[in-house]
């Protein structure tokens, strides 16, 4: 994808995955970002991602430590619901979702309104109720009868012992909102505001056919788009391969 990119004419052969110093040009970038400002449409997918992040991560520990460590009426019907709700397809909420998202609350071209609907990830939830199970429960029983809240039960104790958890959800939840296409695309019409995946659809469908080199302009687009989840798994993958490993380890 990286040297199509920088080709000058398409080459879709076999020899064209081999970089030839004659047909390799930067221009391809240059007349992507003349279509679409690649770095607004970067700055839409950062805000939107850390956003649904930021919500996952609060709203699973919040949630997960209150199945996990919290004594209530109907904590296994919540947490039965909560499976439930993993087994429907996101696309059959998106009628309502859109009506109750842009009518209701009027927040199309809106962050907000890209956000809210992913902002609680049950499978983020089920991973952190996962690890807060794992916890001795004579550390929080020991926290209460000292008279700390629950909140200060969290987060002084809790939260310190699941941070392998929390980059956990953090790397599986980056990559569903970053590449996100088809909700961000029903509640955004203005280009200002559009993630990159929109913005690189829309000049695929509306612009690559008047473009002098399409191809390598759209893996240019794609390179850039990339270029960040591949970064942050390189940069978290020893801790990323760490968590996977010990949590199928028991004893």
């Amino acid at each position: 994808m990286f040297i199509g990119s920088l080709q000058t004419s398409p080459d879709t052969s076999v020899a064209g995955a081999f970089p030839n110093p004659a047909n390799l040009t930067p221009e391809n970038y240059a007349n992507i970002n003349g279509s679409i400002n690649l770095l607004t449409g970067l700055a839409n997918s950062g805000i939107f991602t850390g956003g649904v992040i930021l919500g996952t991560v609060l709203f699973g520990i919040l949630v997960g430590y209150a199945l996990a460590q919290m004594q209530f009426r109907g904590r296994g019907v919540v947490f039965g619901m909560l499976l439930l709700v993993q087994m429907v397809p996101f696309q059959l909420l998106l009628i309502p979702l859109y009506v109750m998202i842009v009518r209701d609350y009027g927040l199309s071209d809106n962050y907000l309104g890209m956000i809210l609907p992913f902002a609680i990830n049950s499978t983020a939830v089920f991973v952190f109720r996962q690890y807060f199970l794992q916890l001795p429960s004579t550390l929080f029983e020991a926290a209460r009868i000292d008279g700390a809240s629950e909140l200060r039960i969290l987060w002084q104790i809790a939260i310190p012992l699941v941070r392998p958890a929390i980059v956990t959800a953090i790397l599986l939840t980056f990559i569903g909102p970053w590449n996100e296409f088809l909700w961000p695309f029903l509640v955004t019409k203005d280009a200002a505001m559009q993630p990159l995946a929109v913005s690189l659809a829309n000049y695929i469908s509306n612009i690559a056919a008047t473009a002098a080199n399409p191809f390598g302009a759209i893996l240019a687009g794609a390179c850039v788009l990339a270029a960040p989840a591949v970064a942050l798994f390189i940069f978290f993958q020893r801790q990323f391969i760490s968590t996977n490993i010990g949590s199928s380890v028991k004893g």
